[in-house]
């Protein structure tokens, strides 16, 4: 059965509409009317949070993961639903929104059982020492307890996995932190009735109203006075470096500063080590082009650039573009990502020294494969060259020994992920690359291609500005619930007046 917006915003349990209306502008389908956010509404939904604190932050953590564990089923439950408008709005084939969904759900019982476990609380105890000298030492009892009500931006490229119900809300929920979500304006009704089957789990399983708010929004209003609002204590973030930056910036230039934890891009630099493509060269090329244009290249850990010795680059190149020639014309997510493609695009290949190895029209909301060749010389110096272009386009740059390898890896901003192709008789040059690469990415790689992430106990998916604003953190797996959590220790308390979880 089709699902029809309302185009309402959930605040405080209750589905309102607002004075002002945007319409959806999907790929394909009927277009929908959507209440736009305000200021106010925003307050509304801040303080809805805050006064659901007081209860959702104290209840146990099995009500809680119960609570994780109703959404995913709710979620399930309208599985058709959400495939057919995501597919509408944002383009993307039924195949990857049921995949998507189903990391969604995964996600959320992964913290649902990491939360049932208690072990994230690093719970900590030091027993008094009354007899102690010359001091003694007093009772002190430490855990990890939530900051209060988060603010989630949903991103453009992952409609489920990063956004109303994405890896920071349940992160931030499975700590028991209220959430507020400012819906993107790209993927609307996909939002809305994800939201829909949150406000029934929290019905269903007696949590507070206003545990959870979610908010439409199609201007930078709403955004600024989330991360502004004095209530909200942190704010997660997925999409560009220039958009994050300016909210990170709002979340430093408050009264009282916040934490802003945005992942903002990456080139996901590949080094493609000598020997490794002397014995497979070409199965390397083929698998670039493949990660390269998956999804129209619309990934955050899409590998856009690939380091190679000049010697061997020719041949490299050649089979690239055969593979990618294979690759049709992909929709994109929205008309905006469309636009900001084909100047990033134009970008690149209007630089002297770029080489046109492969550049094919890209048609109104349809992006095509890409490639592009450059000197390390010359890339080195063009940094804009390191900017991240958000589609199905790649750049090899060619190095003329393992020293300029080795230089270039100097030369990188901070990347989520950086991969190394190498066999037993590149493991010299792989071990000088490998201390260097540990400073600028959050995860590496090797003999492998970094889309897909993998959601798990161990994942790390963040790394050193800009690709994160903060190297502490990640947004995807079970550590993603330390970036809502603070320590904070008990001295001398009487343990009738301790939580649970911190008794015994």
């Amino acid at each position: 059965m089709a699902f029809t917006p309302h185009g309402k915003h959930l605040i405080a349990g209750e589905w309102i509409a607002g004075d002002g209306h945007f319409t959806s502008r999907p790929a394909s389908g009927p277009a929908h009317e959507f209440s736009s956010g305000t200021s106010r509404m925003v307050d509304c939904a801040a303080r809805a949070a805050e006064d659901a604190f007081w209860t959702f932050g104290y209840t146990s953590r099995e009500d809680r993961a119960a609570f994780l564990d109703a959404i995913a089923d709710e979620i399930e439950a309208r599985a058709e639903q959400i495939t057919l408008i995501g597919t509408q709005e944002t383009g993307l084939p039924a195949a990857r929104l049921q995949g998507e969904r189903g990391r969604t759900t995964g996600q959320l019982r992964l913290f649902a059982a990491h939360i049932r476990k208690g072990d994230y609380l690093d719970r900590r105890h030091d027993t008094s020492l009354p007899d102690r000298e010359p001091l003694p030492r007093p009772d002190l009892r430490m855990i990890q307890r939530p900051i209060g009500p988060v603010a989630v931006f949903g991103a453009s490229n992952f409609p489920l996995a990063f956004s109303t119900a994405g890896g920071d809300t349940a992160s931030a929920l499975a700590a028991g932190c209220p959430v507020v979500v400012k819906g993107h304006p790209a993927h609307p009704g996909t939002g809305e009735i994800v939201a829909e089957a949150i406000d029934a789990a929290i019905r269903g399983t007696g949590m507070p109203v206003g545990s959870f708010n979610f908010i439409h929004g199609d201007s930078h209003e709403v955004g600024q006075a989330l991360v502004q609002h004095p209530l909200i204590r942190a704010v997660g973030f997925t999409g560009s470096l220039a958009g994050g930056r300016a909210l990170f910036d709002m979340c430093a230039a408050r009264p009282e500063p916040i934490p802003f934890f945005g992942e903002l891009g990456s080139i996901n630099p590949m080094f493609l080590l000598p020997n490794a493509v002397a014995a497979r060269g070409d199965e390397l090329a083929r698998g670039w082009a493949g990660s390269l244009s998956m999804g129209a290249g619309q990934f955050c850990t899409n590998p856009g650039i690939a380091v190679i010795r000049a010697d061997q680059a020719g041949e490299f190149a050649a089979a690239t573009v055969d593979a990618l020639r294979e690759t049709g014309p992909q929709v994109m997510l929205s008309d905006g990502i469309a636009e900001a493609f084909a100047k990033g695009r134009d970008r690149v290949k209007g630089r002297s020294a770029v080489l046109d190895l492969l550049s094919q029209p890209c048609d109104r909301r349809q992006a095509t494969p890409q490639l592009y060749m450059v000197e390390a010389e010359h890339w080195l110096e063009d940094q804009t060259l390191a900017e991240e272009v958000f589609g199905p386009l790649g750049l090899i740059v060619t190095a003329a020994d393992d020293d300029q390898i080795v230089a270039l890896a100097h030369a990188f901003e901070g990347q989520l992920t950086a991969t190394l192709h190498l066999d037993d008789a590149d493991a010299a040059l792989a071990a000088r690359l490998l201390p260097v690469l540990e400073r600028k990415a959050g995860r590496i790689l090797a003999n492998g291609f970094p889309t897909g992430v993998e959601v798990s106990e161990a994942m790390v998916h963040g790394g050193p500005y800009p690709a994160s604003t903060n190297f502490g953190a990640t947004s995807v797996g079970t550590l993603a619930i330390r970036r809502f959590l603070r320590p904070v220790c008990f001295q001398n308390i009487p343990e009738s007046l301790l939580q649970d979880d911190l008794r015994g």
